[in-house]
């Protein structure tokens, strides 16, 4: 079971992470200016004498810094006999930590995107708000893991 839940939780953080770079370096850039190209908006960038390889690297860290830390919890559980409800647990903290750099990583290559073309209010994509109601469910369900795990403990401590 811990091999289940540590394979499922390292796919959803790498999932999500993926998500998080996607946004932030193609979908919000093709959003903000719309009408141009990718190259030709990270173009405009380096023109505009923005540190675009910077901006880059920075979101590729954020977003690696969660991948890496799902990596450790599981070699960690899996070799240190870490129970199921708790490795998915850990996992699941991962995925909600993950608002603070989902938030982050936009504003990288936002802020220099707003200095050189100045887009509208409407220069967004959903996907940060999924990122964000992801992160939400992972936090839920780290006290309903815990709750339940209790429950169980205590009717086998009965039954016993």
């Amino acid at each position: 079971m811990r091999a289940i839940v540590a394979t499922i939780g390292v796919v959803l953080v790498t999932a999500y992470a993926a998500l998080m770079a996607v946004d932030a370096l193609v979908l919000y850039p093709l959003a903000a200016v719309p009408g141009h190209p990718l190259s030709q908006i990270y173009d405009g960038l380096a023109r505009a004498d923005m540190n675009v390889a910077l901006d880059i690297t920075a979101d590729l860290v954020m977003t690696g810094i969660g991948v890496v830390l799902a990596i450790l919890a599981i070699t960690i559980g899996l070799r240190g006999g870490i129970t199921a409800p708790a490795l998915a647990s850990t996992l699941l903290g991962i995925l909600a930590a993950g608002a603070i750099p989902a938030w982050y990583s936009g504003v990288f290559l936002g802020m220099d995107i707003a200095d050189t073309y100045a887009p509208g209010d409407d220069a967004q994509t959903v996907w940060p708000q999924v990122l964000f109601v992801t992160s939400l469910a992972a936090l839920v369900a780290v006290p309903v893991i815990a709750i339940i795990t209790a429950r169980r403990r205590r009717v086998r401590a009965v039954a016993a």
